[in-house]
């Protein structure tokens, strides 16, 4: 199988996450160094479709390392899940001489690379992901950054609402997950955290605890809140309501994708990059690169769209804990 793979493509799918540059770069320079032709696709699968595809050296990967979003750029291809587009894709891989495709997304982008092995196109995907929602691996791409990106963020707001004994629910990213919630809600000292997960829509239970607080002498209170629950606009409207305390919303939204990678986001991009290079010249085929018990390793793409991943419920009761 070695010998049959001598150009392999990487794009880009779904949201953009910091370190997919990261990523792009191990993945072209590993693949350079085996020996092998890369192109690049743009816009992920869209692109792919419209066969924006271009040849790829050392250079065109240089001083990328540090920059957030992705250079290939990225969109959404809601077609690509019709059988006539993913054999019109394939046909495209087998026009530019593809032999593999690495694919740097979330789930959605890795039915894709499965549709694509599935037409005999070799396709290995990396967890691309600031939500940290796929379950094969402990590890995403992008989720360090976006969570320090929010802690930062959030430590302000916390400053001025403490200034003004406000009541402040912050809204951070994460689609149906509740990992940036519960990290932030953790780090950030919060007096609620709501994650999708978990959260049973008691409202009052959140008014009780605020004006419990209040009575005990505390000026201020954070509320942490998922992206997955949401409404958090009228959310403070009905707690200011009913608590007479000035309650402000505020929703972080998507400068929790942008911004520089941490070094952690960087070098985790960088080590699964090179692997999907080595796994797919091991003749491994339809797989995704993780990240699990502390070690790198391969998943069937298969396996990991059907694993479950859950909130630890250790770390959920340290979180509830520290909230008293």
């Amino acid at each position: 199988m070695a010998n049959e793979i001598k150009t392999i493509a990487v794009l880009t799918s779904g949201g953009d996450a910091p370190g997919m540059n990261a990523a792009i770069r191990s993945v072209v320079r590993t693949a350079l160094s085996r020996g092998l032709k890369v192109k690049g696709i743009k816009r992920g699968y869209m692109g792919l479709l419209n066969e924006e595809i271009s040849d790829m050296v050392a250079r065109d990967v240089s001083d990328i390392i540090q920059r957030g979003g992705t250079i290939l750029g990225t969109a959404r291809c809601l077609e690509f899940q019709k059988p006539e587009v993913q054999q019109k894709a394939a046909a495209i891989c087998r026009k530019h001489a593809i032999d593999g495709i690495v694919v740097i997304g979330g789930d959605g982008s890795y039915r894709g690379a499965l549709a694509l092995a599935r037409q005999g196109i070799n396709a290995v995907g990396l967890p691309g992901t600031i939500d940290l929602d796929i379950a094969c691996t402990d590890y995403t791409i992008g989720f360090d950054t976006a969570v320090n990106t929010a802690m930062q963020a959030i430590d302000k707001v916390k400053d001025t609402s403490s200034s003004h004994e406000r009541c402040s629910i912050i809204e951070v990213m994460g689609r149906n997950a509740g990992y940036i919630a519960m990290w932030c809600g953790i780090s950030n000292g919060a007096e609620d955290i709501l994650l999708p997960e978990k959260y049973e829509y008691n409202e009052q239970e959140i008014i009780n605890h605020i004006i419990a607080s209040r009575k005990k002498g505390k000026t201020h209170h954070l509320i942490i809140n998922a992206e997955g629950i949401g409404h958090s606009v009228s959310m403070a409207r009905r707690i200011e309501a009913a608590t007479g305390i000035e309650t402000r919303a505020t929703i972080l939204g998507y400068m929790q994708r942008g911004g520089n990678p941490t070094a952690r986001d960087r070098y985790y991009a960088s080590i699964m990059g090179a692997m999907a290079v080595d796994v797919m010249l091991q003749g491994k085929t339809n797989r995704v690169i993780g990240y699990r018990n502390g070690v790198f390793t391969d998943v069937d793409i298969e396996e990991a769209l059907v694993m479950e991943k859950h909130i630890d419920e250790y770390q959920y009761e340290v979180a509830q804990m520290l909230t008293i």
